[in-house]
């Protein structure tokens, strides 16, 4: 879960980050800044954030694949093999 929170901490930093520094250099304001912010720290994140995101997505998957399993082994335990 660790992975997860480190990621989007990152990006909702790297946003909070873009929005200010936006507001202090141009004349931009409102929604058209939040924009503009949401597309520059989407594209910062994708570049300097691979190697987390990569974390989370295997954090991700490996839980689960867990409840997948976890669930197939307690749907196999109740039903009894059909004898038809």
């Amino acid at each position: 879960m660790l992975p997860v929170i480190r990621y989007t901490s990152a990006r909702i930093a790297f946003f909070v980050v873009t929005t200010g520094i936006l507001y202090l250099v141009t004349p931009m304001r409102g929604i058209f800044l939040l924009l503009v912010a949401v597309l520059i720290s989407g594209l910062i994140s994708y570049v300097l954030l691979s190697s987390q995101r990569d974390a989370m997505s295997s954090t991700v998957l490996s839980g689960a694949r867990k409840r997948r399993d976890k669930f197939n082994a307690a749907r196999t335990s109740e039903d009894p093999p059909d004898t038809n």
